[in-house]
């Protein structure tokens, strides 16, 4: 099975102080141990969640992510036609809280028939893909706020490792 693995995902696993934070990181270590999944993401989630992390939580949490997340993850690089379907569904939705980032990760799932999704954000639903997290589908306000300053300093949540195999990327061919 392949499953997308989101930035909201991705965020809940390292920051303790969201509110999702237990439940994706017991699907994290589900997916992590099962070696007949591929977590999918983009190269945009990739550059998003970076950011986030970093700016949100640290450069410890940073850290964490490029060496303990990142490498069990297969990253998708978009490239131009699906950054203009990705931008053309985001425009013809006209919505503010849809992100190009979204619409590009919902224009590769469909690309390489990706149905299951880890992420606590409600658009992935909308588009007709299934949650592994069950949670997932009513994520609480707030699961993707700021830490407080007390999780700042606890650092990022410690994680289990991918199991040392760096899965490769390639590029999103059509």
């Amino acid at each position: 099975m392949r499953c997308f693995i989101d930035t909201s995902a991705l965020l809940a696993v390292l920051d303790r102080s969201d509110r999702m934070h237990a439940a994706a990181a017991e699907v994290w270590r589900e997916l992590l141990s099962d070696e007949s999944t591929q977590l999918v993401t983009t190269n945009y989630v990739l550059l998003e969640t970076a950011a986030l992390v970093q700016s949100r939580m640290g450069f410890a949490a940073l850290l964490a992510f490029a060496h303990d997340m990142s490498p069990a993850l297969t990253p998708i690089w978009v490239d131009p036609p699906t950054h203009e379907r990705g931008m053309a569904a985001l425009l013809a939705q006209s919505r503010r809280r849809l992100s190009l980032v979204d619409c590009v990760s919902f224009e590769v799932m469909r690309a390489l028939g990706i149905r299951h999704y880890l992420a606590y954000d409600e658009h992935f639903r909308e588009q007709g893909f299934l949650a592994l997290d069950r949670s997932s589908q009513n994520p609480s306000p707030g699961s993707s706020r700021q830490p407080t300053e007390e999780a700042r300093r606890q650092g990022p949540a410690a994680l289990p490792a991918p199991g040392g195999a760096h899965r490769r990327s390639r590029r999103m061919d059509r």
